[in-house]
């Protein structure tokens, strides 16, 4: 059985899913839940599913601890679900085509650095696009450039907000990520 490391942020809807998705499976297991900042939600999360958890500083991560605990947890492959810190290149060498990385649109349109949650559906309202959607990529050095596993797409009508047009692609995250995910297995 594999064996999964959640890498997120923020509230960690995704993550959720995920755990939901693998709780009952025998591809893999979700075995460690790990974030940047020590009052995440998605941490509460987890302890929901009795996933173990971890917290690390930015320095934590740029000097290795954060691999260190993968390593020691014997992690197979590394999940971010609303992860914003830049991964260090140490650590994706660690796990070659083994760390994968969704985006809330259609890359390469709306990705790199500063591009995610919010950010990413005003500038597709400002542009008057007709459709965005999520991306689903393997992560390489570069923000948002990994080879694209599976893309989804929904429709944008003119009278989308951000808000609106976050919650069409939260729908495609929640269906497709974890689903998506388990293909990899």
């Amino acid at each position: 059985m594999k064996r999964l490391a959640i890498l997120a942020s923020g509230s960690g809807t995704n993550a959720e899913k995920i755990m939901e998705y693998f709780q009952n499976t025998s591809k893999a297991e979700v075995a460690l839940v790990a974030s940047n900042k020590t009052d995440a939600f998605v941490l509460e999360r987890a302890k929901k599913f009795q996933v173990p958890t971890f917290t690390f500083t930015r320095k934590d991560m740029e000097e290795g601890v954060v691999l260190k605990k993968l390593q020691a947890e014997k992690i197979d492959w590394v999940i971010l679900a609303g992860f914003l810190l830049k991964i260090p290149v140490e650590l994706i060498r660690a796990f070659p085509d083994r760390m994968v990385n969704i985006h809330p649109a259609l890359l390469p349109k709306y990705g790199g650095k500063g591009m995610y949650g919010s950010h990413v559906h005003e500038a597709v309202n400002a542009a008057g696009d007709k459709e965005t959607g999520i991306t689903i990529h393997l992560v390489n050095e570069h923000y948002d450039e990994g080879k694209i596993i599976f893309q989804a797409a929904t429709e944008v009508s003119s009278e989308d907000t951000p808000e609106s047009i976050a919650a069409k692609v939260h729908v495609l995250e929640h269906r497709y990520f974890p689903e998506v995910i388990g293909s990899l297995m």
